[in-house]
């Protein structure tokens, strides 16, 4: 029988797929690229020859997006494949799965399956270093990158741990298997995870399933090396690699981007999976101490400060005597606790032990946000005298450091698992938290400034600092700054605006039509994308993005995994990858000066709406 005899395959499968759900047998290595699939689906496939004479001109009329193979195993379907085409540029960003480098025109992507089954087609569509940078090996990485990336979301670290160790070891289904597919089906799962490691090592810190895994793994490969020698360095990678989980030590880095993390900063750069010294580990959050019942200082500190240390910080930037002052914490409505000197102010988890409260001995407040004295004339200077590039920087540095400490899968646990896993969500969390702070601030900044003269060179500043942002590549600040200068509060102060020169008024409007939502914000994108990396996109608008595939897109189909949707989540999280990458040196951290830095790092905002308006009202009455 010739190979190219125009078989036609109709695989069994759900009734919306039924229609059109056919493929062409070319020749020899397109059976092949299906070897798994029909072994799987023994009791769900029909085969029907068709008679044709021309059947590659009835393939010709046939779109890839038609052809769905199914494959069933007890009576249900386990894995569902699409036929794409590497000629077809409009899907050329989400091809993945499938195919030979003979066949490069004839691939598979996974549209849906169970977990189980789609580990297996991608351990099978896997390439090794020998086939590195061939297109096969491009659209495996894809595959690859959206497993990893979006795993949790189907299966536990423990689930995985086992499913991988199942497929290095087992010798199901290959009675027949011979030593080098032997050799080479272990390779790929140790490829995976060398990937899986790297790709998400911050998550997998301390896992204990990760830890008995690598241990289990790494005596099956010492096992199998008399009989596989070419596992030998294997072995060595392995070992240093469960040596350095084990003592908690060192990070590998990612083979798609240089990670420094805010809580570890760890890594160099280097592109491979190699050991590196240890270093010394650096832990910081972002506190609140409320100065007021309504108003609080954002302080970055170490997650080991106690309250003595806090609270010098704190006297420090309000300018008041620290002998003079308590840290209070409230834990729960009417409990106070008074912290002794030396008590930690943040717990394991990294949260504070109460909401944290500065006052006089006598429990009163601080600060008084209505009290027009000379305290409000000397705040205002102090910012006025400040450089407008410098403030910018500081603000860049402050943000690049949290953006960039924070890993891609964070977006996947924020959209799946706000609730449960806050821990694999910290930093972006804390970006989230800065560019409401920012605004925040703004706002105060101009409402506690007394006089009109004062607050129009004040406002004039804030559209320089925007300006400066975005030239720098900080979306993030640069919308936090003009959405507080549009905030009700501020924008109603009529008598303020009218006294901004022309030109400024101008550049601001000119800096707001980046910020117009209108066609899904499309002169942000537009203006996005023109800029280089490294640069830091306007968080709250990526996870509005996610939200909308999260929300539009069933996570499962009939008990399958819904792949299509992944990908899109996955295709998020690479966007972030590619924002923090600095291929050509374009670095966005810049030196400022201590006393800029100093303000920046402690920013004193009001969290309380009505008091913000409040303000605005005192200094500008309604007519």
């Amino acid at each position: 029988m010739s190979w190219d005899c125009g078989l036609r395959y109709v695989f069994s499968m759900p009734p919306a797929l039924q229609q059109g759900s056919k493929c062409i047998v070319h020749d020899k290595e397109d059976l092949s690229r299906l070897e798994m699939v029909q072994r799987l689906a023994k009791d769900g496939c029909r085969f029907l020859q068709n008679h044709s004479k021309s059947p590659e001109r009835t393939a010709e009329t046939q779109s890839d997006e038609a052809v769905r193979l199914s494959v069933r195993e007890r009576g249900r379907d386990v894995l569902v494949l699409q036929r794409v085409s590497l000629e077809q540029p409009a899907h050329a960003a989400w091809l993945r799965g499938g195919g030979r480098e003979e066949a490069r025109t004839r691939r598979y992507a996974v549209v849906s399956g169970t977990p189980e089954k789609i580990l297996e087609h991608l351990l099978s569509d896997m390439t090794l270093e020998d086939d590195r940078g061939t297109t096969q090996a491009k659209e495996s990485d894809m595959l690859l990158d959206d497993f990893l990336l979006t795993y949790p979301v189907f299966m536990s670290t423990g689930d995985l741990c086992q499913a991988l160790l199942g497929h290095y070891c087992t010798k199901r289904h290959r009675a027949k298997e011979d030593a080098k597919e032997a050799l080479e089906r272990k390779q790929k799962v140790l490829h995976l995870v060398w990937h899986w490691m790297s790709l998400c090592k911050g998550f997998l810190r301390e896992d204990e399933h990760v830890k008995v895994f690598l241990k289990s793994l790494h005596r099956c490969v010492l096992d199998d090396l008399y009989e596989h020698p070419a596992l030998e360095r294997d072995v060595t990678e392995l070992q240093k690699l469960y040596q350095l989980r084990r003592r908690h030590t060192v990070d590998d880095d990612s083979p798609h981007r240089n990670s420094r993390t805010l809580f570890h900063q760890l890594s160099v750069k280097e592109n491979g999976l190699r050991p590196r010294s240890t270093q010394k580990e650096s832990k910081e959050v972002l506190c609140r101490v409320y100065v007021t019942l309504d108003s609080y200082l954002s302080a970055k500190v170490r997650c080991e400060v106690v309250a003595q240390e806090l609270l010098q910080e704190v006297a420090e930037r309000i300018d008041v005597a620290a002998s003079e002052l308590i840290l209070v914490a409230i834990t729960y409505p009417g409990g106070r606790l008074l912290l002794q000197p030396q008590d930690r102010v943040f717990s394991n988890s990294l949260r504070p032990v109460g909401r944290l409260h500065v006052c006089r001995k006598d429990l009163s407040e601080v600060l008084n946000p209505f009290r027009d004295n000379s305290d409000m004339q000397q705040r205002t200077a102090r910012m006025l005298n400040l450089n407008t590039w410098d403030v910018a920087v500081a603000l860049t540095n402050f943000d690049w450091t949290i953006f960039n400490s924070m890993h891609e899968q964070e977006l996947v646990y924020f959209t799946f698992n706000r609730n449960v896993c806050s821990s694999h969500t910290k930093s972006l969390e804390l970006l989230l938290q800065r560019c409401n702070e920012v605004q925040l601030w703004v706002m105060t900044e101009v409402l506690l400034c007394p006089t009109l003269c004062k607050r129009v060179q004040l406002i004039k500043k804030f559209i320089k600092i925007a300006a400066h942002c975005k030239a720098q590549r900080n979306l993030n600040s640069f919308f936090s700054i003009i959405m507080g200068l549009n905030a009700a509060a501020v924008s109603r102060l009529s008598q303020t605006w009218e006294k901004i020169p022309g030109k400024f008024k101008k550049h601001f409007s000119e800096l707001e039509t980046v910020t117009d939502p209108s066609l899904n914000h499309k002169a942000y994108r537009d203006s996005f994308k023109k800029m280089k990396s490294p640069k830091i996109p306007f968080l709250p608008l990526v996870l509005k993005d996610i939200t909308f595939i999260h929300e539009g897109n069933k996570t499962f189909h009939d008990n399958l995994v819904n792949f299509e949707k992944l990908h899109m989540i996955a295709d998020m999280a690479r966007f972030i990858r590619e924002c923090q990458q600095d291929p050509v040196g374009n670095g966005i951290a810049q030196k400022s000066s201590s006393e800029v830095r100093a303000y920046i790092d402690y920013l004193h905002v009001i969290d309380n709406q009505q008091t913000l308006f409040e303000l605005s009202h005192r200094l500008e009455p309604r007519a």
